[in-house]
């Protein structure tokens, strides 16, 4: 049910709204709901009033029996900001979702040894099945082997570590850690199929609210759903969201339809980002997907909203400065243009970034792997992080001569000089000494200017042992440094077909990239360039917003704005996935308009670079996004 009425001649939809949510969580007779809240609506403000609200009323009980509320965010900045508001007051667990199901199963060390020797045990029988069928002497062959003596000797020390480690933040390279897959992927597992650990977390949790839904892990959003099901007497879950922004492929689809008939599906109707105008273009822009609408809080300006359509041919610098100008005269405001220009630059997502900060071999190369791209793009990849936060500050603090921060990287990173390393030496100086050796070796990669390879990198790494190397960075190179390859043409088509490895294939290619694209990737991945994409500013707003659009020089496959601006036919496959009800190119680019539109406070521009001008203005027009005069053809 639907308890939010149309009644916006009150004027106070919020207040209903936060009502209608502090209404579920009676402790006595809790329920569950999905918060629908559309770009500025002030989602987490609802959020915050209703754990004050709930500290107000049942605070006093859930200290006494030692119970929490529970709230997990996206990010760690999020997680800073709700927790400020609180007070950080302990009544609350903030945390990202990572840390929260660490936390969760934390304790259950034996059951955690147990489904990793389950794992372990089925991953290796499936290699030595495919090896065993296979072609010996090619390269997967080889680097199956190599996966198949990962596992065991994973295996095999299994039972040698005391306790198991994760760190949320970190990429988890120690013998007795964990990373970030197996967390989530044992978390959901215990919830379903373990009843105590269901009980375990509605006893400690009886409330638990999931910011960003839309993007959590579909698998933990399941489980999650199924504990609500079997508790629902003395568990409230509350999702927040909106399914309009979700952005990365593990979230789930269609969160907010079919829901239980007994959960509550409040609205947020406000909009109190967005001057008058963009509110009236992103509701226009939702109008084809869910039908939401939103409307202007008190106050609110007109704002400013552009179309400009130009040709893919000219200089695009020039041409976006040009408009930046226009855009100042248009709106009176000097801050589109000059030394002090305050102009946030969204693209269409990172594949333009990369093109045009100078790393997009190595995203290419990357994003061909399905089972990558969320890691590349929110920069939790443990292969990029191995370069970003170990090999990239090792090579400034050498080329600085920086040795106190050489030292410190080598002491925290390296397996030469780790306290087990040490305690077995029976004359310590040796190890150091190994270590110091493979540092100068690794820096030696950057003498008299040259730029390595990451495949030269990782070389140096696994010959020196300097470093662990994540997974498919050490498969590759345990192959390399066998130099004993049997050429992958002269196995047939149909056997290149059944044993290809598509995560192994794109690193292959990422690491034939120079170690400046590293840094490049990691100054976009760090929001210290000056361009967004959608991901990167999920909840973020700013004054002036140009969005450029341009499915050439972004090369995906993913988005394409000539269809959704009519300016290229749907393709086959777009009308079978229409046909059978599934997500198309199209659903997932309308979705990222309406993000990148919707970050605006006072004016907006849209920049669509096209080989059909006139055919984006008319469509441009039919759809009512923009009207005649606010549209620009150069």
């Amino acid at each position: 049910m639907n308890i939010m009425a149309d009644t916006t001649e009150n004027g106070n939809l919020d207040v209903q709204v936060d009502t209608a949510i502090f209404g579920c969580l009676d402790l006595e007779k809790p329920r569950s709901f999905f918060l629908f809240a559309g770009a500025g609506s002030g989602k987490t403000r609802s959020l915050v009033t209703a754990l004050l609200k709930v500290r107000s009323e049942y605070g006093q009980t859930l200290r006494i029996n030692r119970k929490k509320i529970a709230v997990i965010t996206y990010t760690n900045a999020a997680c800073d900001e709700i927790k400020h508001r609180i007070d950080y007051d302990p009544l609350f667990m903030v945390s990202t979702i990572h840390s929260f199901v660490w936390d969760l199963i934390k304790n259950y060390q034996h059951d955690m040894r147990e489904w990793l020797r389950i794992d372990l045990t089925n991953d290796i029988a499936e290699l030595k099945s495919q090896l065993a069928t296979g072609r010996p002497g090619t390269k997967i062959a080889l680097d199956r082997q190599a996966k198949i003596d990962q596992k065991t000797n994973r295996l095999g020390y299994l039972d040698a570590i005391r306790t198991f480690t994760y760190s949320p933040t970190g990429d988890n390279r120690t013998k007795d850690s964990l990373n970030h897959s197996e967390v989530v992927r044992i978390a959901a597992d215990f919830l379903l199929k373990k009843p105590l650990m269901q009980k375990i977390l509605i006893q400690q949790y009886p409330i638990l609210f999931i910011d960003e839904s839309q993007d959590t892990k579909k698998e933990l959003i399941d489980a999650f759903f199924e504990v609500q099901k079997n508790h629902s007497t003395s568990f409230s879950l509350g999702l927040f969201g909106d399914t309009m922004q979700r952005i990365y492929s593990d979230g789930k689809e269609g969160l907010g339809k079919n829901l239980p008939a007994d959960w509550i599906t409040p609205a947020k109707k406000f909009n109190h980002r967005c001057p008058k105008r963009v509110i009236k273009l992103i509701n226009q822009i939702r109008s084809g997907a869910d039908g939401q609408t939103q409307e202007p809080g008190k106050n609110q300006d007109d704002g400013f909203v552009r179309l400009f359509i130009t040709p893919r041919t000219g200089d695009k610098i020039t041409i976006e400065a040009q408009i930046a100008k226009v855009m100042a005269s248009v709106t009176g405001d000097d801050l589109w243009t000059g030394d002090d220009a305050q102009i946030k630059i969204l693209i269409l997502e990172h594949h333009m970034a990369a093109r045009r900060l100078g790393f997009l071999d190595l995203f290419e190369a990357l994003t061909e792997a399905d089972s990558l791209r969320t890691g590349i793009l929110d920069g939790s990849l443990s292969g990029l992080r191995f370069f970003t936060q170990i090999i990239l500050p090792l090579q400034v603090a050498l080329k600085s001569n920086d040795k106190f921060t050489t030292a410190r990287i080598v002491k925290q990173f390296s397996n030469l000089v780790d306290s087990e390393t040490l305690k077995s030496s029976k004359d310590k100086m040796v190890p150091l000494k190994l270590a110091d050796d493979a540092t100068k070796a690794l820096g030696a990669l950057w003498e008299n200017g040259t730029i390595p390879t990451l495949e030269q990198i990782i070389l140096s790494i696994h010959q020196s042992n300097l470093f662990s190397l994540p997974e498919s960075l050490y498969i590759i190179a345990s192959r390399l440094a066998k130099q004993k390859l049997v050429s992958n043409t002269e196995a047939s088509a149909t056997e290149r077909n059944e044993e290809r490895d598509i995560v192994i294939e794109s690193w292959e290619k990422a690491l034939k990239c120079p170690f400046t694209q590293i840094e490049m990737y990691n100054e976009y991945i760090s929001d210290t360039s000056k361009f967004g994409t959608h991901q990167g500013v999920k909840g973020r707003e700013f004054p002036r917003v140009m969005v450029i659009l341009d499915d050439e020089e972004a090369s995906g496959f993913l988005f394409s704005y000539d269809k959704l601006f009519g300016a290229k036919a749907p393709t086959a496959t777009d009308l079978k996935n229409i046909a059978e009800n599934k997500e198309t190119s199209n659903d997932r680019t309308l979705r990222l308009f309406y993000v990148s539109c919707s970050r605006a406070e006072k004016s907006l521009v849209i920049i669509v670079y096209t080989d059909s001008p006139e055919a984006v203005k008319d469509h441009a027009v039919k759809q009512k996004w923009f009207l005649p005069e606010e549209i620009i053809v150069l």
